[in-house]
């Protein structure tokens, strides 16, 4: 297990350089100047020049790059330039919004998709397995922002159930956090719903299939036991994979969903900084989503062990 670890760790690390410099170049080679934008439009070439200059802009791109990479090595993300502010103080004032609706809608997302889907592939063409097949192809349809506006229209708007936008940090109290993400995490899970309930029951289907739970049935054992303990643990890996990539892929629609419900989290720190041109924010919070990417990746391979001894690295 410590060689697993070793070897992982070891193999991120290009990885994370890879990403670091893709990052870095983009930003530079996409059209539009901090200077100019932090300048002003009536400012003259000279000023503008001299704020380059003071940003660190003016020197050649691998110079540019190689104190970046010097720095957050040393733990310094850098000073974001809309912001005035230190990157590292950014991010972890925007860290609680994104990790809670994250996790709010993963834990949402796996109560809901996993005994779904094992339900469908017990009632394997039943009208549950229909109605599953159908909602696949709708969650995997309808974009984010969509269901966004719809859901606010209708809960917010028409019944004034939950509040529109927004954020309550847990320090405020439960019931205000919890009221400000539910809209948010419903809108996000419904497609990792979809997504997890499919992959989960087919795989439970193939499991169910298999001699072993003629075994268990031919022995008497209740079918909720059959089917939690002899098809769901033996079909945990793929439903764990994707469960995993679930949450990887959230780092990117919290982008979205926080924009469309004004959380002032990772996401929508990420948009403000790309209008603002604003390249140390960019990279720190996308260097960290990297990091985080790759670390779920990395526990993903080690719960194989677990899940299915027949594994070995």
């Amino acid at each position: 297990m410590l060689a697993l670890l070793l070897r992982r760790v070891a193999a991120t690390l290009p990885v994370v350089l890879i990403v670091a410099f893709a990052v870095f170049m983009l930003l530079r080679l996409t059209p539009g100047d901090p200077a100019s934008i932090i300048a002003g439009d009536a400012a003259s070439p000279e000023n503008v020049e001299r704020i380059r200059s003071a940003l660190g802009l003016s020197k050649p791109l691998p110079a540019q790059f190689g104190i970046w990479i010097r720095n957050v090595l040393a733990g310094d993300l850098g000073q974001s330039y809309f912001y005035k502010s230190e990157v590292t103080a950014l991010i972890l004032h925007r860290l609680e919004p994104t990790v809670a609706l994250s996790l709010c809608t993963i834990v949402l997302a796996v109560a809901v998709a996993v005994p779904l889907g094992v339900v469908a592939a017990w009632r394997q063409g039943g009208w549950l397995d229909r109605a599953l097949m159908s909602f696949s192809v709708i969650g995997f349809s309808i974009p984010v922002f969509v269901l966004g506006y719809a859901l606010i229209w209708l809960v917010s708007l028409k019944f004034g159930w939950l509040p529109v936008q927004g954020y309550r940090r847990l320090a405020d109290g439960l019931g205000p956090f919890l009221s400000h993400l539910i809209l948010p995490s419903l809108t996000l899970s419904v497609v990792y719903i979809a997504l997890i309930a499919r992959v989960t029951r087919a795989s439970v289907q193939e499991v169910l299939s298999q001699d072993h739970i003629r075994t268990a049935r031919a022995k008497g054992l209740r079918e909720a036991r059959v089917l939690a303990v002899h098809a769901l643990s033996n079909a945990a890996v793929p439903i764990v994979t994707v469960i995993g990539l679930g949450i990887a892929l959230l780092l990117g629609g919290v982008v979205v969903t926080e924009s469309v419900f004004g959380i002032p989290g990772l996401g929508r720190l990420t948009v403000d900084a790309v209008l603002a041109r604003d390249f140390p924010t960019v990279q720190g919070v996308i260097l960290l989503f990297s990091l985080a990417y790759l670390l779920i990746n990395l526990l993903i391979d080690i719960s194989y062990v677990f899940l299915d001894p027949r594994i070995r690295y």
